[in-house]
């Protein structure tokens, strides 16, 4: 049976799931598909895994959920020691919600409660990028720069400072490399002190953009020229990471291939890999040491912040993903899988770019490759791809909007990190055959 709704791309009915193993999902009526983009970017060691279901199963038969004021727990302290081991010693508190975008909220939250403890509670305004998204809720969509999902709730959010992207296929003035870094970091700059140093909390930005983009890294230098404005005016930086962290990038923060490290970081889908929802947000030890010394308890949270069951199954995604070297393979096997797709992609004069870091890899189309025309929004080509990729039996991650608002269209690759060398082929090829099916099809 299935359930009538206009959604999923333009389909009008969706299959009921049944079932998941490994890289694959199947139907109510037998039908598989391979998880090309891990659902929206989260499924990072793909569907039914044994280990992690019985983690799972062992806590629920102790105890589902211990509310977090009066209990913690073993897999809440473990995964708490393996989270902060991963980031690094410049991090030292952890806040976990249910949701990259409650993570989100609780990073903007962090970060007003910080300089409010520091006595500064004017800093309140926050920076943001064009062509962003952050999250659902009213605060993460008040820093999103995507017209499309913010149109309907304007007038209710809250009042923020844009710049430009940093999208060197599309770039600010046409500019490349240096020059395009530069213009970017003094636009920053420009936007703060317009603003006011002593009135801006944040600058929020993701090391990989994501549905708002279609996988765009920044360009090279470009975080450590933020890293270096936001310093010099006492500005706090905000990492999201919910799509592009927790190893997606082929590093465990994403952050750590521009060698730059955040205040607050926003990690959620692969945390735990879909197998229950959890996010954190991560804070520096001298953001966190602050709040506590002066309000003792970071003001943020929710009744299942740290749920205890959630927080067992992330520790055993974890495990696996260390244990298994999974984040080294995605560091290697991403640039292999980005050149695979190039060569194949490479005869159809609509692909434009093939981009991204790891297993978070865009794709764009373009009406014409030397201008790098869009197709008009009408057509819906990356939803047509989409739906087409899902009728063979292939899971992508289709995005629009990401030219001018209304124009653009790519699509999203980010297959689960264990997936074989034989499902990546069969990703290549059935990819490659709904691109040029819709493409001929007009």
């Amino acid at each position: 049976m299935t359930a009538r709704r206009p959604v999923g791309w333009g389909m009008e009915a969706l299959p009921r799931i049944v079932r998941g193993e490994g890289s694959y999902l199947y139907d109510a009526d037998g039908r598989r598909y391979l998880d090309g983009s891990g659902g929206p970017a989260a499924f990072s060691i793909g569907h039914g895994n044994r280990e992690v279901n019985a983690a799972i199963a062992r806590q629920l038969e102790q105890v589902a959920c211990g509310y977090r004021y009066l209990f913690t727990s073993e897999p809440l302290e473990e995964l708490t020691r393996l989270l902060l081991a991963r980031c690094g010693p410049h991090f030292g508190h952890i806040v976990y919600s249910g949701s990259g975008s409650e993570a989100v909220e609780s990073a903007l939250k962090v970060a007003l409660q910080y300089w409010d403890a520091r006595g500064l509670p004017g800093r309140k305004r926050f920076i943001a990028r064009e062509r962003s998204y952050h999250g659902n809720t009213l605060g993460a969509l008040s820093v999103s720069g995507f017209r499309e999902r913010r149109r309907p709730f304007e007038g209710s959010l809250l009042d923020v400072s844009f710049v430009s992207a940093a999208n060197a296929y599309r770039p600010l003035r046409g500019l490349a490399g240096e020059q395009l870094v530069a213009a970017l970091a003094d636009e920053l700059d420009a936007s703060i002190r317009a603003a006011g140093p002593e009135r801006v909390a944040a600058f929020i930005f993701e090391p990989v953009v994501g549905a708002a983009g279609g996988a765009v890294p920044a360009p090279p230098g470009y975080a450590q020229a933020v890293r270096a404005i936001c310093d010099r005016h006492g500005v706090l930086i905000i990492a999201d990471e919910v799509m592009s962290g927790a190893g997606r990038c082929g590093t465990w923060r994403a952050l750590e291939h521009d060698a730059v490290v955040p205040d607050v970081m926003a990690v959620g889908k692969g945390l735990a890999g879909g197998y229950i929802p959890l996010a954190a947000t991560i804070l520096r030890k001298e953001i966190g040491a602050t709040i506590l010394s002066r309000h003792g308890a970071i003001m943020t949270g929710h009744t299942y912040s740290g749920h205890t069951a959630a927080c067992a199954a992330a520790l055993a995604v974890q495990r696996i993903i260390e244990r298994e070297s999974l984040v080294e393979r995605v560091r290697s096997r991403g640039e292999t899988l980005r050149r695979e797709l190039g060569a194949a992609l490479g005869r159809f004069d609509a692909v434009g770019d093939v981009r991204g870091r790891g297993y978070l890899i865009g794709i764009e189309f373009v009406r014409d490759r030397a201008t790098r025309e869009p197709f008009p929004a009408e057509r819906a080509l990356s939803q047509s791809i989409g739906r087409g990729a899902f009728e063979d039996g292939l899971i992508i991650y289709p995005c629009a909007g990401n030219v001018g608002g209304t124009g653009g269209d790519t699509v999203i690759v980010a297959p689960p990190f264990n997936a074989s060398e034989a499902e990546l082929a069969e990703l290549v090829e059935k990819l490659t055959g709904a691109i040029g099916r819709t493409l001929a099809a007009g």
